[in-house]
Protein backbone atom coordinates (compact mmCIF):
# COMPACT_ATOMS: atom_id res chain seq x y z
CA UNK A 1 0.00 0.00 0.00
CA UNK A 2 1.55 3.66 -0.67
CA UNK A 3 -0.15 6.93 0.29
CA UNK A 4 1.24 9.99 -1.47
CA UNK A 5 1.26 13.59 0.34
CA UNK A 6 0.92 16.60 -1.21
CA UNK A 7 1.14 20.38 -0.32
CA UNK A 8 2.48 23.67 -0.24
CA UNK A 9 5.68 25.09 1.22
CA UNK A 10 4.34 25.99 4.55
CA UNK A 11 4.73 24.95 8.02
CA UNK A 12 0.53 25.19 8.08
CA UNK A 13 0.44 22.30 5.52
CA UNK A 14 3.39 20.26 6.27
CA UNK A 15 2.98 19.98 10.00
CA UNK A 16 -0.81 18.34 9.93
CA UNK A 17 0.24 15.71 7.27
CA UNK A 18 3.09 14.78 9.72
CA UNK A 19 0.51 14.13 11.99
CA UNK A 20 -1.68 12.62 10.16
CA UNK A 21 0.98 9.95 8.90
CA UNK A 22 1.85 9.08 12.62
CA UNK A 23 -1.78 8.17 12.84
CA UNK A 24 -2.07 6.36 10.21
CA UNK A 25 1.21 4.24 11.21
CA UNK A 26 -0.70 3.85 13.84
CA UNK A 27 -3.43 2.20 13.02
CA UNK A 28 -2.21 0.05 10.81
CA UNK A 29 0.19 -1.13 13.90
CA UNK A 30 -3.41 -1.65 15.96
CA UNK A 31 -5.37 -3.48 12.95
CA UNK A 32 -2.04 -5.47 12.03
CA UNK A 33 -1.78 -4.40 8.55
CA UNK A 34 1.45 -4.11 6.13
CA UNK A 35 3.09 -0.64 7.00
CA UNK A 36 2.15 1.60 4.06
CA UNK A 37 5.09 2.97 1.71
CA UNK A 38 4.73 7.30 2.87
CA UNK A 39 5.51 9.65 0.07
CA UNK A 40 5.50 13.55 0.34
CA UNK A 41 5.67 15.59 -2.91
CA UNK A 42 6.26 19.55 -3.35
CA UNK A 43 8.72 22.13 -4.24
CA UNK A 44 10.78 21.91 -0.85
CA UNK A 45 11.03 19.36 1.33
CA UNK A 46 9.97 22.17 4.19
CA UNK A 47 11.61 19.86 7.26
CA UNK A 48 13.86 17.10 5.61
CA UNK A 49 14.97 15.91 8.99
CA UNK A 50 11.59 15.03 9.79
CA UNK A 51 10.96 13.37 6.93
CA UNK A 52 13.53 11.18 7.12
CA UNK A 53 12.79 10.70 11.01
CA UNK A 54 9.36 9.88 9.84
CA UNK A 55 10.34 7.27 7.12
CA UNK A 56 8.74 9.55 4.04
CA UNK A 57 10.11 9.23 0.66
CA UNK A 58 10.64 13.25 -0.46
CA UNK A 59 10.06 13.35 -4.63
CA UNK A 60 10.42 16.89 -5.60
CA UNK A 61 8.07 19.06 -8.14
CA UNK A 62 7.77 22.19 -9.78
CA UNK A 63 5.17 24.69 -8.97
CA UNK A 64 4.25 28.46 -9.92
CA UNK A 65 2.59 30.69 -7.77
CA UNK A 66 -0.74 32.22 -9.03
CA UNK A 67 -0.88 35.73 -6.92
CA UNK A 68 -3.78 37.10 -6.27
CA UNK A 69 -2.12 40.68 -8.22
CA UNK A 70 -0.73 41.79 -10.97
CA UNK A 71 2.97 41.14 -11.62
CA UNK A 72 4.94 39.64 -14.07
CA UNK A 73 5.76 36.64 -12.54
CA UNK A 74 2.64 35.44 -13.18
CA UNK A 75 3.21 34.95 -16.87
CA UNK A 76 6.27 32.90 -16.05
CA UNK A 77 5.00 30.82 -13.69
CA UNK A 78 2.27 29.68 -15.90
CA UNK A 79 5.39 27.68 -17.31
CA UNK A 80 6.82 26.37 -14.17
CA UNK A 81 3.55 24.59 -13.24
CA UNK A 82 3.15 23.32 -16.93
CA UNK A 83 6.78 21.86 -16.72
CA UNK A 84 5.55 20.62 -12.78
CA UNK A 85 2.52 18.68 -14.07
CA UNK A 86 4.78 17.05 -16.34
CA UNK A 87 7.37 16.13 -13.61
CA UNK A 88 4.58 15.03 -10.81
CA UNK A 89 2.72 12.76 -13.71
CA UNK A 90 6.13 11.05 -14.31
CA UNK A 91 6.91 10.57 -10.74
CA UNK A 92 3.31 9.97 -9.57
CA UNK A 93 3.18 7.76 -12.56
CA UNK A 94 6.55 5.31 -10.94
CA UNK A 95 5.13 5.47 -7.48
CA UNK A 96 1.15 4.84 -8.40
CA UNK A 97 -0.64 5.26 -4.82
CA UNK A 98 -3.25 3.67 -3.99
CA UNK A 99 -4.26 7.27 -2.58
CA UNK A 100 -3.39 10.67 -2.82
CA UNK A 101 -3.79 13.29 0.09
CA UNK A 102 -4.14 16.86 -1.00
CA UNK A 103 -3.24 19.71 2.05
CA UNK A 104 -4.18 22.51 -0.65
CA UNK A 105 -2.01 25.45 -1.13
CA UNK A 106 -0.40 26.09 -5.09
CA UNK A 107 2.52 23.55 -4.45
CA UNK A 108 -0.37 20.70 -4.32
CA UNK A 109 -1.78 21.41 -7.69
CA UNK A 110 0.50 19.64 -10.46
CA UNK A 111 0.52 16.22 -7.93
CA UNK A 112 -3.25 16.70 -7.89
CA UNK A 113 -3.73 16.89 -12.07
CA UNK A 114 -1.24 13.79 -12.10
CA UNK A 115 -3.46 12.04 -9.51
CA UNK A 116 -6.92 13.40 -12.02
CA UNK A 117 -5.47 11.89 -14.88
CA UNK A 118 -4.22 9.22 -13.57
CA UNK A 119 -7.60 8.61 -12.12
CA UNK A 120 -6.07 7.85 -8.63
CA UNK A 121 -8.83 9.00 -5.34
CA UNK A 122 -8.21 11.42 -3.89
CA UNK A 123 -8.63 12.95 -0.32
CA UNK A 124 -8.46 17.02 0.43
CA UNK A 125 -7.80 18.55 3.62
CA UNK A 126 -8.91 22.36 4.29
CA UNK A 127 -7.41 24.28 6.66
CA UNK A 128 -9.56 27.56 6.40
CA UNK A 129 -12.85 29.12 6.56
CA UNK A 130 -12.73 30.21 2.89
CA UNK A 131 -10.86 27.18 0.75
CA UNK A 132 -8.05 28.43 -1.71
CA UNK A 133 -8.44 27.80 -5.60
CA UNK A 134 -6.49 24.51 -6.02
CA UNK A 135 -9.30 22.69 -3.08
CA UNK A 136 -12.19 24.78 -4.71
CA UNK A 137 -11.05 22.96 -8.00
CA UNK A 138 -10.11 19.40 -6.03
CA UNK A 139 -12.95 19.07 -4.41
CA UNK A 140 -14.98 18.65 -7.46
CA UNK A 141 -13.41 15.17 -7.78
CA UNK A 142 -11.37 14.01 -4.03
CA UNK A 143 -13.91 11.36 -2.45
CA UNK A 144 -13.81 12.76 0.64
CA UNK A 145 -13.17 16.18 1.69
CA UNK A 146 -12.12 17.04 5.26
CA UNK A 147 -12.81 20.50 6.82
CA UNK A 148 -11.31 22.65 10.10
CA UNK A 149 -14.29 25.06 9.78
CA UNK A 150 -17.86 24.51 9.62
CA UNK A 151 -17.94 27.76 7.74
CA UNK A 152 -16.02 25.91 5.20
CA UNK A 153 -18.65 22.91 3.93
CA UNK A 154 -20.85 25.30 1.88
CA UNK A 155 -17.79 25.60 -0.98
CA UNK A 156 -17.67 21.67 -1.36
CA UNK A 157 -20.32 18.63 -2.10
CA UNK A 158 -22.46 18.48 1.16
CA UNK A 159 -21.74 14.31 1.21
CA UNK A 160 -18.39 14.47 0.11
CA UNK A 161 -17.87 16.64 3.44
CA UNK A 162 -16.25 15.67 6.80
CA UNK A 163 -15.75 18.61 9.96
CA UNK A 164 -12.57 17.06 11.08
CA UNK A 165 -10.79 19.98 12.33
CA UNK A 166 -7.57 20.23 11.83
CA UNK A 167 -4.20 17.68 12.47
CA UNK A 168 -2.38 19.11 15.57
CA UNK A 169 0.94 16.97 16.00
CA UNK A 170 0.48 15.06 18.79
CA UNK A 171 3.45 16.49 20.23
CA UNK A 172 2.25 19.58 21.11
CA UNK A 173 -1.10 19.24 22.28
CA UNK A 174 0.03 18.92 26.08
CA UNK A 175 1.62 22.01 27.04
CA UNK A 176 4.20 21.03 30.32
CA UNK A 177 4.29 23.62 33.20
CA UNK A 178 6.76 21.57 35.21
CA UNK A 179 10.52 23.17 34.70
CA UNK A 180 9.56 25.09 32.21
CA UNK A 181 10.88 28.61 33.90
CA UNK A 182 14.02 27.27 34.49
CA UNK A 183 13.95 26.22 30.86
CA UNK A 184 13.33 29.21 29.20
CA UNK A 185 15.20 31.36 31.93
CA UNK A 186 11.89 32.89 32.99
CA UNK A 187 11.32 34.51 36.37
CA UNK A 188 8.60 33.81 38.82
CA UNK A 189 5.42 35.34 39.17
CA UNK A 190 5.92 37.51 36.25
CA UNK A 191 2.64 37.05 33.89
CA UNK A 192 4.13 35.31 30.58
CA UNK A 193 3.17 36.41 26.97
CA UNK A 194 3.58 34.19 24.07
CA UNK A 195 3.95 35.93 20.81
CA UNK A 196 3.88 33.60 17.45
CA UNK A 197 4.17 34.67 13.89
CA UNK A 198 3.27 31.59 12.18
CA UNK A 199 6.44 30.09 10.79
CA UNK A 200 7.46 32.28 8.56
CA UNK A 201 7.22 35.12 11.31
CA UNK A 202 5.17 38.01 11.14
CA UNK A 203 7.11 41.14 10.51
CA UNK A 204 4.01 43.86 11.19
CA UNK A 205 3.33 42.02 14.53
CA UNK A 206 7.39 42.00 15.39
CA UNK A 207 7.43 45.66 14.88
CA UNK A 208 4.39 46.69 17.03
CA UNK A 209 5.57 44.19 19.72
CA UNK A 210 9.28 45.86 19.49
CA UNK A 211 7.64 49.44 20.03
CA UNK A 212 5.97 48.35 22.83
CA UNK A 213 8.60 46.43 24.64
CA UNK A 214 9.48 48.66 26.97
CA UNK A 215 6.27 49.06 28.76
CA UNK A 216 5.27 45.62 28.08
CA UNK A 217 8.93 44.20 30.06
CA UNK A 218 7.82 45.94 32.94
CA UNK A 219 4.84 43.65 33.93
CA UNK A 220 4.89 40.70 31.58
CA UNK A 221 7.60 38.21 30.20
CA UNK A 222 7.56 37.91 26.52
CA UNK A 223 8.27 35.18 24.36
CA UNK A 224 8.59 36.28 20.93
CA UNK A 225 8.80 33.25 17.98
CA UNK A 226 10.04 35.73 15.18
CA UNK A 227 10.78 33.75 12.77
CA UNK A 228 14.20 33.06 11.31
CA UNK A 229 14.07 35.82 8.77
CA UNK A 230 13.78 38.48 11.43
CA UNK A 231 15.81 36.79 13.87
CA UNK A 232 18.70 39.26 13.95
CA UNK A 233 16.54 42.58 13.91
CA UNK A 234 14.63 41.52 16.24
CA UNK A 235 17.75 40.77 18.84
CA UNK A 236 19.46 44.08 17.65
CA UNK A 237 16.12 46.16 17.77
CA UNK A 238 15.53 44.56 21.26
CA UNK A 239 18.82 45.87 22.37
CA UNK A 240 18.56 49.41 21.25
CA UNK A 241 15.06 49.72 22.70
CA UNK A 242 15.76 47.97 25.98
CA UNK A 243 19.03 49.20 26.95
CA UNK A 244 18.32 51.60 29.62
CA UNK A 245 15.33 48.67 31.25
CA UNK A 246 16.07 47.01 34.34
CA UNK A 247 13.68 44.26 32.45
CA UNK A 248 15.79 43.45 29.36
CA UNK A 249 16.04 39.92 30.73
CA UNK A 250 12.57 39.29 30.26
CA UNK A 251 12.05 39.53 26.30
CA UNK A 252 13.01 35.92 24.98
CA UNK A 253 13.08 36.14 21.16
CA UNK A 254 13.69 32.97 19.44
CA UNK A 255 14.07 32.27 15.39
CA UNK A 256 11.94 29.09 15.88
CA UNK A 257 10.26 27.28 18.52
CA UNK A 258 10.83 23.32 18.36
CA UNK A 259 8.08 20.88 19.86
CA UNK A 260 9.60 21.32 23.55
CA UNK A 261 10.11 24.73 24.13
CA UNK A 262 6.95 25.02 22.21
CA UNK A 263 5.26 23.19 24.69
CA UNK A 264 7.32 24.55 27.79
CA UNK A 265 6.08 28.29 26.12
CA UNK A 266 2.13 26.91 26.23
CA UNK A 267 2.76 25.63 29.47
CA UNK A 268 3.57 28.71 31.30
CA UNK A 269 1.62 31.39 28.83
CA UNK A 270 -1.09 33.92 30.38
CA UNK A 271 -1.95 35.01 26.37
CA UNK A 272 -0.76 34.23 23.27
CA UNK A 273 -0.76 36.30 20.52
CA UNK A 274 -0.60 35.25 17.00
CA UNK A 275 -1.71 34.89 13.51
CA UNK A 276 -4.97 33.48 12.17
CA UNK A 277 -3.40 30.03 10.27
CA UNK A 278 -3.11 26.66 11.63
CA UNK A 279 -1.29 27.73 14.55
CA UNK A 280 -4.89 28.62 16.05
CA UNK A 281 -5.80 25.16 16.39
CA UNK A 282 -2.75 24.44 18.28
CA UNK A 283 -3.45 27.38 20.84
CA UNK A 284 -7.00 25.61 20.83
CA UNK A 285 -5.70 22.63 22.27
CA UNK A 286 -3.91 24.16 24.81
CA UNK A 287 -7.15 25.76 26.14
CA UNK A 288 -4.65 29.49 26.29
CA UNK A 289 -6.67 32.74 26.05
CA UNK A 290 -5.55 34.56 22.90
CA UNK A 291 -5.71 37.51 20.67
CA UNK A 292 -5.52 36.97 17.10
CA UNK A 293 -4.16 39.33 14.51
CA UNK A 294 -5.17 38.70 10.92
CA UNK A 295 -3.13 38.56 8.28
CA UNK A 296 -4.93 41.75 5.79
CA UNK A 297 -7.34 40.28 3.26
CA UNK A 298 -5.66 42.10 0.31
CA UNK A 299 -2.75 39.57 1.44
CA UNK A 300 -4.47 36.60 2.32
CA UNK A 301 -8.15 35.76 1.74
CA UNK A 302 -8.74 33.22 4.42
CA UNK A 303 -7.42 34.63 7.83
CA UNK A 304 -9.76 37.17 8.72
CA UNK A 305 -12.32 35.12 7.89
CA UNK A 306 -10.73 32.40 10.33
CA UNK A 307 -10.17 34.70 12.97
CA UNK A 308 -13.23 35.52 13.34
CA UNK A 309 -14.80 32.02 13.31
CA UNK A 310 -12.62 31.34 16.13
CA UNK A 311 -13.51 34.55 17.95
CA UNK A 312 -17.32 33.76 17.60
CA UNK A 313 -16.62 30.52 19.64
CA UNK A 314 -15.34 32.69 22.41
CA UNK A 315 -11.85 31.70 22.57
CA UNK A 316 -10.03 33.97 21.20
CA UNK A 317 -10.47 38.19 20.17
CA UNK A 318 -9.34 39.79 17.00
CA UNK A 319 -7.08 42.54 16.38
CA UNK A 320 -7.25 43.81 12.67
CA UNK A 321 -3.69 44.33 11.38
CA UNK A 322 -5.18 47.91 10.53
CA UNK A 323 -5.97 49.29 13.84
CA UNK A 324 -2.99 47.11 15.95
CA UNK A 325 -0.47 50.06 17.50
CA UNK A 326 1.82 49.17 20.50
CA UNK A 327 -0.49 50.89 22.88
CA UNK A 328 -3.66 48.63 21.90
CA UNK A 329 -1.90 45.43 22.20
CA UNK A 330 -0.59 46.24 25.60
CA UNK A 331 -4.36 47.43 26.57
CA UNK A 332 -5.83 44.27 25.61
CA UNK A 333 -2.88 42.01 26.69
CA UNK A 334 -3.60 44.28 30.40
CA UNK A 335 -7.53 43.44 29.69
CA UNK A 336 -7.04 39.54 29.77
CA UNK A 337 -4.21 38.98 32.17
CA UNK A 338 -5.88 41.02 34.74
CA UNK A 339 -9.54 39.49 34.21
CA UNK A 340 -9.50 35.19 35.16
CA UNK A 341 -13.09 34.72 34.91
CA UNK A 342 -12.44 36.16 31.06
CA UNK A 343 -9.32 33.83 30.42
CA UNK A 344 -11.10 30.65 32.44
CA UNK A 345 -14.59 31.33 29.90
CA UNK A 346 -11.93 31.49 26.66
CA UNK A 347 -9.59 28.19 27.65
CA UNK A 348 -13.41 26.25 28.38
CA UNK A 349 -14.37 27.92 24.67
CA UNK A 350 -10.71 27.17 23.41
CA UNK A 351 -11.11 23.21 24.38
CA UNK A 352 -14.55 22.87 22.58
CA UNK A 353 -13.39 24.06 19.61
CA UNK A 354 -10.26 21.96 19.00
CA UNK A 355 -10.95 18.59 17.94
CA UNK A 356 -8.30 16.33 19.14
CA UNK A 357 -9.42 13.11 16.64
CA UNK A 358 -8.79 14.72 13.32
CA UNK A 359 -5.76 13.45 12.04
CA UNK A 360 -6.77 10.36 13.54
CA UNK A 361 -10.28 10.64 11.26
CA UNK A 362 -8.25 11.50 8.31
CA UNK A 363 -6.06 8.90 8.66
CA UNK A 364 -9.13 6.06 8.87
CA UNK A 365 -10.56 7.38 5.91
CA UNK A 366 -7.04 7.52 3.78
CA UNK A 367 -6.20 4.09 4.86
CA UNK A 368 -10.20 2.79 3.87
CA UNK A 369 -10.07 4.36 0.77
CA UNK A 370 -6.27 2.81 0.22
CA UNK A 371 -7.02 -0.47 0.85
CA UNK A 372 -10.08 -0.56 -1.41
CA UNK A 373 -7.71 0.52 -4.28
CA UNK A 374 -5.62 -1.72 -3.59
CA UNK A 375 -8.02 -4.68 -4.04
CA UNK A 376 -9.35 -3.27 -7.24
CA UNK A 377 -6.30 -3.18 -8.63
Amino acid sequence: MRILFTGGGTGGHFYPIIAIADEIKNITKEKRLLEPELFYMSPTPYNAGLLFEKDIAYKKNSAGKLRRYFSILNFFDLFKTAWGILGSLYEVYKIYPDVIFGKGGYGSFPTLVAARILRIPVVIHESDTKPGKVNLWAGKFAEKIAISYPEAAEYFPKEKVAHTGNPVRKDLTVPISEGAREYLKLEEGVPVILVLGGSQGAESINDILLEGLPELVKKYSIIHQTGKNNIAESKSTSEAVLINSEHKDRYKPFDYLNPLAMRMAAGVADVVVSRAGSTIFEIAAWGTPSIIIPIPESVSHDQRSNAFAYARSGAGEVIEEQNLTASILASEIDRLVNNPVERERMKQAAKAFYKPTAAHEIAEEILKIALSHEIES
